[in-house]
C-alpha cells in the first residue's frame, strides 16, 4: 500500500486512495461519508472559490461501495440518491434552508443503513466557511454520528477537509480516515488536530 499514515490523538488518517486502504482496515461502528456524485461539482463554475478539478466527474464502482459496507457495523453515505445501493427506510435529509429561487440544490440525501423513519437536518448551506467545494458543516456531520450513540470507531473513506475528523473529535469518537489528494489531506490534519486540542 502506498501512501502515509498519520496518528492524530485517536485519529488515524491515510494520505492515499481509499480502494488500497480500505481492505486492510477493520470493521468499524460506524462508516460515515460523503463520495463523489459523479455529477462534475468540483468544476463547476458556481464553486470559483475553489481550484477546478475533475475528482467528481464519475462515481465510485460498485465494488468500492460494498467494500465500503462491509467495513462499517452501521453505514451513513451522503448523495446516496446517486448510487445503486440496497434499498433502505431511513435516509438523512439536509435541508440547506434556501429560498425557492436558490440556484443549487436546497438539500441533500443520505442513504442509511438504520431500520428507522428518515430523519431531516437543517442548516443554511451559508452558514459556514468552507476549504473543499463539496464540505459539509461540521454540526450536520455531529448530528449525524449522534443519530449511532452506541458508535465508538467512525470511518470516513472520502475524508476531504476532514469534517467528519472534527465531528469525531468533538463527540470523542475514535476516526479513521482517507483521502488521496494532498492538499485537502493537509487541511483535514490541521482541522482535526486543531479539533483535538480545543
Amino acid at each position: 500500500m502506498s501512501g502515509e499514515k498519520v496518528v492524530i490523538g485517536n485519529a488515524t488518517l491515510y494520505h492515499a486512495d481509499c480502494r488500497e486502504v480500505l481492505p486492510t482496515l477493520p470493521v468499524h461502528d460506524l462508516l460515515l461519508t460523503d463520495p463523489p456524485y459523479g455529477i462534475g461539482i468540483a468544476a463547476n463554475p458556481v464553486r470559483q472559490a475553489h481550484q477546478r478539478m475533475d475528482w467528481d466527474s464519475d462515481v465510485p464502482p460498485a465494488w468500492l461501495f460494498g467494500l465500503m459496507l462491509e467495513k462499517g457495523r452501521q453505514s451513513i453515505l451522503w448523495g446516496g440518491n446517486y448510487f445503486a445501493l440496497p434499498p433502505s427506510q431511513s435516509f438523512f435529509v439536509w435541508d440547506k434552508a434556501q429560498p425557492e429561487n436558490f440556484s443549487l440544490a436546497m438539500c441533500e440525501q443520505a442513504w442509511c443503513s438504520f431500520k428507522r423513519p428518515a430523519k431531516l437536518f437543517r442548516l443554511s448551506v451559508t452558514s459556514y466557511e468552507k476549504e473543499h467545494p463539496t464540505q459539509k458543516p461540521v454540526p450536520l456531520m455531529a448530528w449525524c454520528i449522534k443519530q449511532s450513540p452506541e458508535a465508538q470507531t467512525v470511518l470516513d473513506p472520502f475524508m476531504g477537509s476532514g469534517t467528519t475528523g472534527v465531528a469525531c473529535a468533538q463527540l470523542g469518537r475514535a476516526f479513521t480516515g482517507i483521502e488521496r489528494e494532498r492538499k485537502y489531506f493537509d487541511i483535514a490534519c490541521e482541522r482535526i488536530s486543531r479539533a483535538q486540542a480545543q
